[in-house]
C-alpha cells in the first residue's frame, strides 16, 4: 500500500498544477500524511530546473502552513485528531513531553527535536502536533519549521538545480532503485521518531 502511494506522489509532480498538488503533500504532510514532499521535489526540479526556487519556496511554505495546522491540532483538538493520528502511527505517548519542557534545558531540547524532525526523515508531524499540545513558544515553532524545511527543500532542489545534467540520467535509469531508497529513508525516519519515544527523557535531561 505505501508503495502505491508514493508512485500516485510521483505522479503528481508531472501534472499541470504540481505545484498546486505539491503544496497540498507539503500542507498534509505535517499533519498526517506519510510520504515526504521531497518525492515530489525532485520530479518537479528536474522537469523545470529554472523553477527550483519556486518549487523549494512552494514545499516550505505549504510544510509551515501545514506545521501550524498541526501546531493547531495539538493545542486545541489533541484529543479528538492528534491522538487518533499518533495511534495510528504507534506513537501514542509521543506528547509526553509536555509537563518537562520548560524554559531550561527541555525548551532546548525541544527546539533540538523540532531542527531533527524538519531537516530529516523523522516524521515532522509528530512534532508539530505535540508541540501545540505542550503549548511550546509559538513564533520559535515558526523560526524552527520555517529555517530547517526551508533548507532542507532548497538544498534538494538547489543541488538538482546545479547539477542537474549529471543527475538527470542517474534517475531515468535508477528511478525504480530512487524509489526504494525513499521508502527505506521513510522508515528510517520513523524508526528514529521510535527511538526518541522511548528515550525522551535522555532527551531533556
Amino acid at each position: 500500500m505505501l508503495k502505491n502511494l508514493l508512485k500516485k506522489t510521483v505522479a503528481l509532480a508531472a501534472h499541470k498544477s504540481a505545484k498546486a498538488y505539491l503544496a497540498a503533500v507539503c500542507f498534509i504532510e505535517s499533519i498526517f500524511f506519510p510520504i515526504p514532499p521531497d518525492v515530489m521535489i525532485i520530479p518537479m526540479t528536474i522537469a523545470k530546473t529554472k523553477d527550483w526556487i519556486k518549487i523549494a519556496s512552494t514545499a516550505t511554505i505549504g510544510s509551515v502552513v501545514g506545521g501550524c495546522t498541526g501546531y493547531a491540532i495539538g493545542l486545541f483538538f489533541y484529543k479528538e485528531i492528534g491522538i487518533p493520528i499518533f495511534e495510528f502511527y504507534g506513537f501514542e505517548g509521543f506528547a509526553a513531553f509536555k509537563d518537562q519542557v520548560s524554559i531550561g534545558k527541555g525548551f532546548w531540547a525541544w527546539v533540538i527535536l523540532l531542527v531533527i524532525a524538519g531537516f530529516t526523515p523523522v516524521p515532522f508531524k509528530l512534532l508539530t502536533i505535540s508541540s501545540g499540545f505542550i503549548h511550546f513558544n509559538f513564533f520559535v515553532f515558526i523560526i524552527v519549521s520555517t529555517l530547517t524545511r526551508g533548507s532542507r527543500f532548497f538544498l534538494l532542489a538547489g543541488a538538482i538545480r546545479f547539477f542537474g545534467k549529471k543527475i538527470i540520467p542517474y534517475v531515468e535509469k535508477r528511478s525504480a532503485k530512487i524509489l526504494i531508497i525513499l521508502t527505506i529513508l521513510l522508515f528510517l525516519g520513523f524508526y528514529i521518531a521510535y527511538l526518541i519515544y522511548n528515550n525522551y527523557e535522555y532527551f531533556l535531561n
